[in-house]
């Protein structure tokens, strides 16, 4: 506690807080516009930070990758076109709401979800760093592969409403992620000799392809509807509540936070599961609570809170192996390490007892970031909500540009357009024959590190399936994927006797 009290007053000193707001505010812009997620904005930051203080640096980074992730629910709210692939499902209620005219309120939320999420995690971070460290060390691959495989079962089964779409759709997308050199013999595999598959399909392009470009061409088709709609929402007599969260709204929404909270701090602390799964876990968990799930997807306020204060809790509970165990639990954790190292800090345990003032000072900003994230996000949200005033014709060729740039920044390479094109047509396809487009990137986010588990657990195993005995963990979450795969199935299937019912009612 020492150490942190002495971190904030390093901290919060004016050049300090200046580049912390710098980097919150970039990250929000970066986060709004499709494909310029965190990563790159970590990335490219890097060379900035040369010539600043430690701390100071780290700070900068970390700001980015915090203002990132709630800004992405800018785009997803107000376009139905995900900054990044971990707010899919805040566009899935958020849009709908801009539509019915109340995008204030979705983006107050998403905001207010997405600082809530972050800063209970930075907490955790804080608190639980070292002694959750020594518990991460007992997540081996045989574990890891079974919790892989039950995200992707709860995902399937909840993103859609076919348990049989839905897993058939993460079917698929594991089946991109094997496209690539095979991991042990390095042998092509369905790369058809075009030498930039070797590495595999980059996931920005594809996600960018089948969230964004195919929602503008759906768009696009319903024009003039989406226009008279815009027309309404700005029409005389709109209700002071559309703007606000009321009070009802935070007793609706509260529950999905914390549960959300809780949700992506867990995935975060997990290496190689990602803000992506956090927040899809978390809105069908909400989902799956409510006591209406068949509203969901038509504008519930819940769903944005549950899937924003997951996507931004991921964040800083990722840095929890990385601080404690040097093992990056995230894309932007892995990205960070060059950056601390550059400044001097290794991660690892060691970095608590060589160099403990330092980790208090960026425990510090971080915190610091949180709250200046509050205010930066209030504020920038007034001026991207004006986007939806715009008439729709003008919003898709700009949209379909920004998503060019974030494709091509990805690999420096027109590859990265075509099949950020080519994914298109699978997402438009997708749409049309009611698949999980969701479900199916992430069954690809997660695709490699399901592939690599399960190889090194058949060996671990000695492919004997009743070496399973000595990894309970493993089996918990092997009882819990089928479970999920009746419950699922049943309440499906209840469902349809329902809407059977009532059609031979009326």
């Amino acid at each position: 506690m020492d150490y942190l009290i002495t971190g904030f007053y390093h901290v919060l000193t004016p050049s300090t807080l200046l580049w912390v707001t710098v980097g919150v505010t970039l990250g929000y812009v970066l986060g709004a516009l499709p494909g310029l997620g965190k990563a790159t904005g970590v990335a490219v930051a890097i060379p900035m930070t040369f010539y600043l203080e430690p701390v100071t640096a780290i700070a900068m980074l970390i700001g980015i990758a915090k203002g990132s992730g709630a800004g992405s629910a800018v785009s997803a709210i107000l376009l139905n076109t995900p900054g990044e692939p971990s707010s899919a499902p805040t566009a899935l209620d958020g849009y709908p709401l801009a539509r019915q005219g109340k995008a204030q309120k979705a983006l107050k939320m998403g905001l207010f979800a997405s600082v809530i999420g972050d800063f209970i995690s930075t907490l955790v971070l804080i608190v639980l760093a070292a002694p959750l460290a020594r518990y991460a060390l007992l997540i081996g691959p045989i574990e890891l592969c079974a919790i892989l495989l039950f995200s992707l079962t709860f995902i399937g089964g909840l993103a859609g409403k076919s348990l049989i779409k839905g897993l058939i759709a993460a079917a698929f997308g594991v089946f991109f992620a094997t496209v690539g050199l095979e991991t042990e013999t390095f042998i092509p595999r369905l790369t058809f000799d075009i030498l930039e598959l070797d590495s595999g399909i980059s996931l920005v392009p594809m996600a960018i392809g089948m969230l964004a470009i195919a929602e503008m061409i759906v768009q696009a088709g319903n024009m003039k509807k989406l226009d008279a709609e815009t027309a309404n929402m700005y029409s005389k007599g709109r209700k002071k509540e559309d703007n606000i969260v009321t009070a009802s709204d935070w007793r609706r929404s509260l529950p999905a936070i914390f549960r959300g909270t809780l949700i992506g701090s867990i995935v975060g602390i997990l290496p190689g599961l990602g803000a992506s799964v956090g927040s899809f876990l978390s809105y069908g968990a909400t989902k799956k609570a409510s006591k209406t799930p068949e509203k969901f997807g038509t504008g519930m306020i819940e769903g944005i809170a549950a899937a924003e204060s997951a996507d931004n809790a991921v964040v800083p509970s990722s840095f929890i192996p990385l601080f404690a165990l040097g093992i990056p639990g995230s894309v932007i954790a892995a990205i960070l390490i060059a950056a601390f190292v550059l400044h001097g800090l290794t991660p690892g345990p060691q970095m608590f007892q060589k160099q403990p003032q330092m980790v208090a000072d960026i425990y510090a900003a971080m915190l610091c970031a949180s709250v200046i994230l509050l205010a930066v996000g209030y504020a920038g949200q007034r001026l991207f909500s004006q986007i939806i005033r715009v008439p729709i014709r003008l919003i898709i060729p700009g949209v379909m540009f920004l998503c060019c740039i974030g494709a091509y920044m990805d690999s420096s390479s027109v590859f990265s357009i075509y099949v950020m094109l080519f994914f298109t047509v699978i997402g438009f396809i997708a749409r049309k024959l009611d698949f999980s487009f969701v479900t199916f990137l992430i069954g690809f986010v997660i695709g490699p590190n399901l592939e690599l588990t399960f190889r090194q657990a058949i060996q671990i195993l000695d492919q004997q399936a009743i070496n399973l005995i000595y990894h309970p963990i493993a089996i918990i979450f092997i009882i819990l994927t089928m479970v999920t795969v009746v419950w699922i199935a049943r309440g499906s299937g209840s469902s349809k006797r329902a809407a059977k019912a009532a059609e031979v009612d009326k």
